[in-house]
């Protein structure tokens, strides 16, 4: 399953356009004063300026398996990576087989570059702005995630994440390629304090070749 669009909502259009294309580097593919479209690897990510918007969203992107030490020195004159209790900034998810790091970007929203080690994508050279291959998860906040993600399956075809351990609290559905993140309400976004809030997303998904459009 891949994530090939979310689009979601920011405060401020300018701040994040100076955010995402000033310090990340990706590339801007529409513009306006209401809404911003920048292309992240093989996905689209888009923001729509709502002033009143006051809150965040998780989100993650793939990158290169091999290069998260790579990611790491990318972002140290970028952003401030999130520091865990061990005094670390890598979290190894073993059911996984994969290894994040986490920051901010300026909204507040947490994000994530991943390095799934089941995935066959190395690359060689220097970590930058193009190594960012996809979005790779979205996080979907909802009163019954199992609920949710049986109805996601039943409707679309959809399954759950195999190598997770799905429960009423949190579950994940797609695979290393794309993951639906479902969360309850007031749940913790790790690794932070922060509790999740429903905000609103819109989500095109590609799936056995085909396209799937999703509202929440």
């Amino acid at each position: 399953m891949r994530i090939d669009q979310i689009q979601i909502k920011t405060s401020d259009i300018q701040k994040t356009k100076a955010f995402y294309q000033n310090i990340f580097g990706l590339f801007i593919l529409e513009n306006d004063q209401k809404s911003i479209t920048f292309q992240a690897g093989t996905s689209i990510l888009k923001f729509i300026e709502d002033p009143s918007f006051d809150s965040i969203y998780h989100f993650a992107f793939n990158i290169p398996e091999n290069q998260l030490e790579e990611a790491i020195q990318w972002c140290k004159d970028k952003v401030d990576l999130i520091v865990l209790e061990d005094k670390s900034v890598v979290t190894n998810f073993e059911n996984w087989n994969a290894h994040s790091i986490y920051f901010f970007d300026h909204n507040g929203n947490l994000l994530e570059f991943i390095a799934r080690h089941d995935l066959n994508n190395e690359q060689v050279g220097d970590f930058n702005a193009a190594s960012i291959l996809s979005i790779s998860e979205i996080g979907i906040v909802t009163e019954s995630p199992l609920q949710l993600g049986n109805q996601l399956i039943e409707e679309h075809g959809l399954h759950f994440f195999t190598q997770n351990t799905n429960t009423e609290k949190f579950a994940a559905i797609g695979d290393h390629e794309g993951l639906l993140i479902l969360v309850q309400p007031t749940r913790n976004w790790y690794p932070t304090q922060i509790p999740s809030e429903s905000n609103p997303v819109k989500i095109t998904l590609e799936n056995n070749e085909n396209i799937i459009e999703l509202d929440f």
